[in-house]
């Protein structure tokens, strides 16, 4: 599935898939603010330098093995991240959920938080299985974008 690699930490990776296209973003366990954010910052770098309106690029997020996430990191997300991702053409965030209650709390959270910002209409996080139904998610998404 991903093509290329760009960024692999112990607590995390994010690569590339040309063929969907999409970042994806990997989570091994529970990552501190600077490392939350190092990962997430690389994928967004990714989609604002390389995402354009006629070839947008998705977010597949791997949270399977994701431990909780500060709340100051919380707010960044919904925040920063979001708006930007967003202004990067991004229009969802492709979630295979987290195996942990700690992950799916931080899950749940992002999910309320972001709908609360009313960006959830456009950006929704959705859920899906496996890796592969995630990143057929994102190919559909984007397609739907770029139209």
């Amino acid at each position: 599935m991903p093509d290329t690699e760009i960024f692999s930490e112990p607590y995390g990776r994010v690569l590339l898939d040309e063929a969907v296209p999409c970042v994806i973003i990997q989570w091994f366990g529970f990552a501190n603010r600077t490392e939350f954010l190092a990962l997430q910052n690389t994928a967004l770098r990714y989609l604002e330098d390389h995402a354009t309106p006629a070839r947008p690029w998705g977010l597949v997020a791997d949270v399977r093995r994701m431990g909780a996430i500060p709340t100051e990191v919380q707010e960044w997300l919904v925040n920063d991240f979001n708006p930007r991702a967003v202004a990067a053409g991004l229009r969802e965030v492709s979630v295979v959920p987290a195996e942990t209650v700690f992950g799916q709390l931080a899950t749940q959270r992002y999910q309320r938080e972001s709908a609360a910002t009313g960006l959830a209409d456009v950006l929704p996080t959705v859920l899906y299985p496996t890796m592969a139904a995630a990143a057929e998610g994102a190919r559909q998404a984007m397609a739907e974008a770029s139209r």
